[in-house]
């Protein structure tokens, strides 16, 4: 008998900002809808058949939050919005992001959900596309949308079971406001049901649930960035080491507490975040309880300094070596570890998906019985063959939702002589060869890199520790905003943010990701009292074009300093900005426009000329207590204001913060100029800027808003700082035409 061991791991990102509540994307609810129920539910059909499911906490604890109808995000408030009421922002976003799904199982097959998409046309348009794009559709055409930008996701027991979901799907168009009320409803239905069905299966002892550390972080970079240098000892590395074994054991912890309160007991089993291991995590692993944990054959392979071949058709030639389980032993502590075949996991992950339900599920069959059969034939013993794979994202490829599929496999190892289906714990129980330590890395190529080998990865791992040793200086403060401020430096030690910094990973999302993670460290500093470091304002993601329209200076300037566009030929040598009104361009802004609808900048050969345009007359916004500032990020430290003075009118002033204090402090501003009417002028003498203002220097700086009370409103760009380089002898020549 081949005992074969299924773990589908089930996990999304934390996206809620924790100060705003804002979920940024919608994943935790559409799976939720769709795959995490159904693939639990399914079991039903077969009661012999035993599988682990490796339930996140971060994402069992959104799942509550929108099951208990007390979270949102912006793709459930614009679909549930009543049609009429629609504004041109909220059609662009439905133009943009409501045909996220995968085309040719989940749009193709709805007539009229096709029909939309043909409609707008399958590229997203650009927010000045989607204004004439949008006079495409009626009213009918909107609410339409509505309803099927979630409709597509509804879990299939749904869409052919539940009489509710089968009317609005025969229907396909024509919806009115009372079928969105009644797709609502089924909806919370369906998310409520989803954790207590799991309970449920294992209860019944069908399945085992198994968990993850709280917020998915990679726990041996929690423990010691330096590991990296065991597979990279050249590579560069974080400006800042992080070593917090301390927060690796808390999100081990917290884990099991939250498991233990949803499914009324302790997991026995661990899942570590994309299958990272070290020798450090593992007597943490033992602390918090755990008896098993799992990651990839690769690992297994470095550990005892092998390989393990494959014939042409991918057969294990070693399947002695990977078909059983280990004992870890590292610093005292012992836990039972699985080593998955990647082979296998990957077959339906990545390729079954193309496949005919049938001939997929009975070509994985066949391999598993000619592994159990070399294994056997090699040892007289019993394989233990591990299975590990993403539970949800595979499915949106597969035929009907992957249900077929799902069917056939099962059905054959239900009534299969030789395949015995276990859960992990029962796999890891039958002890096996003891390793005396393990090697360090993830399930992908048995190394870090994905999470830490790039410059922009190394950027975030020392944003993250300068944060924690922020939150580490405060010895006294109010008890709720320090545990507030500690958990956002949990959410952001997850491994999902650097998954999409590199040139590993991309998506049409990452500066979405890019900007929630800066956020939530944004937030550490916001919630102890202190300025963020104006790194934390800037987009991490080097390889990434800036969002907004910017244009270089072209020549030489003399502006007349009188707050008024006096020539149109004044300014025409200056570089520009157009401020738009991006997702992630204003973080803090609560209004629809922003203030600021223009920034022009340039040179003579003694001042840098900056000049603002406004929503309402600057002179206004100064004299109602709004700050313009330039914020500079080289030279770093170094932030130009102005400010309502005495008397109501604009003053100008220089300011600096010294590395590392809090406080700016006034600077000497001989040579400062200030004109503030219907627009803001500013003039900053170049020697005001120290070494930065020398001729080809690069300068870097955002323009920001504050209001009276010293928030930041508004910051332009939104994820990269104006760079422009002072004009040096060449540079009229450079840019001379005829």
């Amino acid at each position: 008998m081949t005992r074969v061991a299924f773990l589908w791991h089930m996990h999304q990102p934390y996206y809620e900002d924790l100060v705003t509540h804002e979920h940024v994307l919608p994943w935790v609810r559409l799976h939720g809808l769709k795959d995490y129920y159904g693939m639990v539910a399914l079991l039903r059909e077969f009661p012999t058949v035993r599988m682990t499911f490796n339930l996140v906490p971060s994402l069992l604890v959104q799942l509550e939050a929108f099951a208990a109808d007390r979270a949102n995000d912006r793709f459930l408030e614009v679909g549930s919005k009543p049609a009429t009421d629609l504004t041109d922002r909220d059609t662009t976003f439905m133009l943009q992001n409501f045909f996220h799904a995968h085309r040719p199982r989940m749009i193709d097959p709805h007539p009229r959900y096709a029909e939309l998409l043909a409609k707008r046309g399958h590229q997203p348009p650009t927010p000045d596309e989607a204004v004439t794009v949008a006079r495409r559709f009626t009213i009918d055409d909107w609410r339409d949308l509505q309803v099927w930008q979630k409709l597509a996701w509804f879990d299939p027991f749904y869409l052919e079971r539940d009489e509710r979901v089968m009317r609005l799907l025969a229907k396909q168009r024509g919806f009115d406001e009372e079928d969105k009320r009644v797709l609502r409803t089924v909806e919370l239905e369906l998310l409520n049901s989803v954790i207590p069905e799991y309970r449920r299966a294992a209860e019944r002892g069908q399945v085992e649930l198994s968990t993850s550390p709280f917020y998915h972080p990679i726990l041996p970079l929690l423990c010691d960035t330096d590991v990296y240098k065991r597979t990279h000892p050249d590579a560069r590395l974080p400006r800042h080491r992080f070593m917090r074994p301390e927060d690796a054991l808390e999100q081990l912890t917290r884990s099991v507490e939250k498991h233990e309160r949803l499914f009324g007991a302790r997991p026995l089993g661990l899942w570590p975040s994309e299958g990272s291991v070290s020798d450090d995590m593992v007597p943490l692993v033992a602390q918090a309880g755990f008896q098993w944990m799992a990651t990839d054959e690769l690992i297994l392979a470095r550990t005892l300094s092998t390989s393990f071949g494959r014939d042409a058709y991918g057969h294990l030639e070693q399947p002695q070596r990977l078909y059983t389980p280990y004992g870890v032993h590292t610093r005292g502590a012992r836990v039972a570890c699985l080593f998955r075949d990647h082979t296998l996991s990957d077959l339906i992950g990545f390729t079954y998906a193309t496949w005919g339900a049938e001939a997929a599920a009975g070509d994985f069959i066949a391999r598993l019985e000619e592994a159990g059969r070399r294994h056997a034939s090699r040892t007289g013993t019993e394989a233990t063959i591990t299975v590990i794979l993403d539970g949800e994202n595979a499915w949106e490829h597969f035929e009907g939702q992957g249900r077929p599929f799902l069917r056939a496999l099962y059905r054959r190892l239900a009534e299969h002589p030789e395949l015995q289906t276990v859960t992990m714990a029962e796999a890891a129980s039958t002890g096996g060869p003891a390793l005396d330590g393990i090697f360090p890395g993830s399930w992908i190529d048995a190394n870090f890199y994905i999470w830490i080998g790039h410059p922009d990865d190394q950027r975030a791992w020392s944003q993250l520790a300068e944060a924690r040793a922020a939150l580490d200086q405060v010895t006294d403060g109010d008890p709720a905003a320090l545990a507030q401020a500690r958990e956002e430096i949990l959410v952001a030690e997850g491994s999902d943010w650097c998954w999409w910094y590199g040139d590993d990973h991309s998506s049409e999302h990452d500066l979405a990701f890019d900007e929630l993670y800066r956020r939530h460290l944004r937030n550490v500093y916001r919630l102890l009292g202190r300025p963020a470091p104006d790194e934390l304002f800037v987009s991490n993601i080097s390889r990434a074009a800036p969002l907004s329209e910017e244009t270089a200076p072209t020549g030489l300037i003399t502006p007349c300093f009188d707050g008024e566009e006096t020539s149109y030929f004044e300014w025409l040598g200056a570089g520009c900005l157009e401020v738009q009104l991006l997702a992630g361009a204003m973080h803090q802004v609560t209004r629809t426009t922003p203030l600021l609808t223009g920034i022009h900048f340039g040179f003579d050969r003694d001042r840098l000329y900056v000049r603002l345009d406004t929503t309402r007359p600057a002179r206004d916004l100064v004299a109602e207590g709004f700050e313009l500032s330039l914020k500079f990020l080289d030279p770093a430290g170094v932030r130009v204001s102005v400010r309502r003075g005495p008397d109501r009118a604009a003053e100008a002033a220089v300011w600096a913060r010294p590395a590392g204090q809090a406080d700016w402090v006034q600077q000497a501003s001989s040579g400062l100029l200030v004109a503030c009417g219907t627009i803001l002028e500013l003039g900053v003498p170049l020697g005001l800027l120290a070494e930065s203002g020398i001729p080809g220097h690069a300068l870097e700086f955002f323009v920001a808003v504050y209001s009276a009370e010293a928030a930041e409103l508004e910051r332009h760009p939104g994820h990269r700082p104006i760079e422009v380089t002072v004009p040096d002898q060449r540079f009229e020549a450079l840019n001379w035409t005829a």
